[in-house]
């Protein structure tokens, strides 16, 4: 899209934006500011509108993506939530499944919930699996319930009931009698998660209960200070699942934001590989606080419709918070520039997942921090240049970076400052790599089968070794892969997927209430989309599907068209293909075996042309270095005279030969010894292991 647009991604550390103007993009990061959020993107807006030449009320769009909501949710620092559900299930959010994410671990401590029990309130009232009322609603307790809400002055209410996915009746009805006495936010979870399963659905409306007054207030001063500044165009959130949803969706429904950054990310990197035809890619993502990994296969990311906030167990599923709704599938660690480096009782090495984040920042910063951090070990490594961080922005202290190392790593472990800081790199580089093997491994995957596309503020100057460790022959860096996931959101569609589970047996399959299930969605999702653009639609449609009995289910795609009666025998087929692609085979010749969908999605999306395709070039003559300074090679474990190329220097086609860094404004590339890096024709860096080099 042509036009003048930005992107602001707030992290935890930095907070990025990218502005394209007409086809010319302008990018900046600026330290996060904890206590007015709004405040970081505001001075980064004045900068690159500055760089462009351009005044706040040419911006025609603003897109934003936060990680506040994230924040809030791990640190526990939402509103005081009410929880009102269903007279036998007030324990459902602390019960959970019962499942044990570590079976031999006796003093297993599961995640608290965000509701504590004396802030649960139960009504009599039912509604049974197929949506009839089994038991009237409690009118009488509910006011009861209302009036003590009010008078204990709670922040947010969360309304959940048994099988509301079916018919949300008593959730409604529940919504307009709290709302008449109390003056605050009311989700209910049949428009937040209306899907089956109730421990996943009562924990998100909880979820989205817990942030919204906080994520109210922050977009809705934002919306004024961009007002202030003469920024008239309206702004757009990127939610979880990759799309693109109007302010006022946000702040009724922000636990869908949750993910809205790391999305950016892995939209960026699929836009990369749609450009160079890559079909098998990983992205690897690495900010200030976090790293992310995300598969990514025929240009999409791959999605799911849960996932977990907070693990308190590293790589457990089941330790952390669930949040049911459709989200892109990655795997975050606690691995990120500002990532605390400290030695356990065992004497090992660990990193995270506390953060420096900029508040009081890395040691190097000279900002407060004192405790040695993942950028601190880069720094004295030398891949960081002390005069030229964040574009000369920031002056690091190279003297501070080694004092905080030695004094919590390197003296408690004999080592100087430069051993100490390659084990804190180590370390934090076989994290990320045993994140990436595990989320490979649970798709069914090879890693090594796959490309790199690293980006983020620190990926870059991580990622030839990650590469190394997984057996990866090829990376790219992109331009601006320092503002990665802001420049991500101006690639993002308009779009909402929207789900329902209602459970139908294939056996019993009645085609005119299937059709209207799927119609109801179809006018929920695009009139979301609706929202932002009035151009042509684009609609995935997917049934989730699995054997009677079984506890969970399998994505089959559908056809975009009405359904017959004799479509039973076509939804079996694609189910079995689908089943089989799966788990190797299908399960046929049981006599009895059915059939059922259990949830059913509609993703629709504006429809975007697709960018123009590019071929790799490898590059075969190599380009001389101006300068060099010595850097720590971890391939050869010893510092090295390293090649210092600037970015911009490099023409299409030209090859440096490893170690080098490539250096630009908001981060570098740290090309080690195995690999050699050459300039494509859109600026896109190709790391190449050297014996892959025709």
């Amino acid at each position: 899209m042509t036009g003048i647009r930005l992107g602001a991604d707030i992290g935890g550390t930095f907070t990025d934006i990218a502005l394209d103007c007409r086809g010319t993009l302008h990018s900046t990061k600026v330290l996060t500011n904890y206590a007015a959020p709004e405040q970081a993107i505001l001075d980064g807006i004045a900068v690159v509108l500055r760089d462009a030449g351009i005044t706040p009320a040419e911006l025609e769009i603003v897109i934003h993506g936060t990680t506040l909501a994230t924040n809030a949710l791990i640190e526990r620092r939402g509103a005081r939530t009410a929880l009102v559900t269903t007279e036998g299930f007030r324990d459902v959010i602390e019960m959970r499944t019962e499942s044990r994410f570590e079976q031999y671990d006796l003093n297993l401590q599961l995640p608290t919930p965000l509701v504590p029990r004396e802030d649960r309130f139960t009504v009599r009232g039912r509604i049974g699996a197929q949506g009839q009322e089994l038991q009237p609603l409690d009118e009488a307790a509910l006011e009861r319930i209302a009036d003590h809400i009010a008078a204990e002055g709670f922040g947010a209410v969360a309304i959940g009931f048994i099988h509301s996915y079916m018919n949300p009746a008593h959730e409604r009805r529940a919504r307009e009698i709290i709302a008449a006495k109390v003056g605050v936010p009311i989700s209910i979870s049949s428009e937040v998660s209306p899907q089956m399963r109730e421990f996943e659905r009562f924990n998100t409306v909880c979820a989205n209960a817990y942030v919204r007054p906080q994520m109210a207030d922050y977009l809705a001063r934002l919306q004024v200070r961009l007002k202030e500044m003469g920024a008239t165009c309206p702004v757009f959130m990127i939610h979880s699942g990759g799309g693109l949803i109007s302010v006022e969706t946000a702040a009724e429904f922000p636990v869908r934001l949750v993910e809205s950054g790391p999305a950016g990310g892995a939209i960026f990197a699929a836009d990369v590989a749609q450009r160079f035809g890559l079909d098998r890619v990983v992205s690897y993502d690495m900010g200030g606080t976090t790293a992310k990994i995300c598969l990514i296969e025929d240009f999409q990311p791959r999605t799911a419709r849960t996932f977990e906030v907070a693990r308190t167990y590293r790589f457990c599923k089941g330790s952390g918070m669930p949040i049911s709704i459709p989200v892109i599938e990655m795997i975050e660690i606690g691995a990120g520039g500002g990532s605390i480096a400290w030695v356990d009782a065992m004497g090992r090495i660990q990193t995270g997942p506390e953060s420096a984040g900029s508040e009081p920042g890395p040691a190097c910063y000279q900002r407060g921090g004192e405790r040695p951090a993942i950028t601190d070990a880069d720094l004295v490594l030398g891949k960081l240049d002390p005069e030229n961080f964040a574009g000369g922005a920031i002056r690091l202290s190279v003297d501070n970076a080694r004092g905080a190392i030695l004094r919590d790593v390197g003296d408690k472990l004999s080592l100087s400052a430069e051993p100490a800081a390659f084990g804190i790199v180590e370390v934090v580089d076989e994290n990320m790599a045993n994140a990436a093997r595990v989320h490979a491994v649970e798709n069914g995957k090879n890693i090594s089968d796959n490309i790199m596309i690293a980006f983020g503020g620190a990926a870059p100057l991580h990622a030839a070794r990650l590469c190394e460790k997984l057996g990866i022959d090829r990376c790219l860096i992109p331009p601006g892969a320092g503002v990665g996931s802001a420049i991500g959101f101006l690639r993002a569609p308009f779009g909402y997927e929207a789900l329902a589970s209602k459970v139908v047996r294939l056996s019993e399959f009645d085609a005119g209430a299937f059709n209207a299930l799927v119609d109801g969605l179809k006018t929920t999702a695009e009139g979301f989309v609706r929202a932002g653009t009035q151009g042509a639609i684009l609609r995935e449609i997917t049934a989730f599907m699995r054997y009677v009995g079984q506890g969970w289910e399998i994505p089959v795609t559908l056809p975009d068209r009405p359904f017959t009666a004799g479509d039973v025998a076509m939804l079996q087929g694609s189910f079995r293909d689908n089943y089989a692609r799966f788990f190797g085979r299908a399960i046929d010749g049981l006599d009895g075996l059915e059939i059922e969908i259990v949830t059913l999605s509609v993703k629709a999306q504006d429809e975007r042309t697709a960018p123009e395709r590019l071929a790799i070039t490898t590059g075969t003559t190599l380009a001389d270095a101006p300068a060099s300074r010595p850097v720590f090679d971890p391939a050869r474990g010893e510092t090295l005279p390293t090649a210092i190329v600037d970015r911009a220097d490099m023409a299409h086609g030209t090859r440096v030969s490893g170690p080098a860094v490539i250096v630009e404004r908001e981060t570098a590339t740290v090309v080690t010894s195995p690999f050699d890096v050459v300039m494509q024709a859109d600026g896109t860096l190709l790391m190449i292991r050297k014996e892959t080099v025709a």
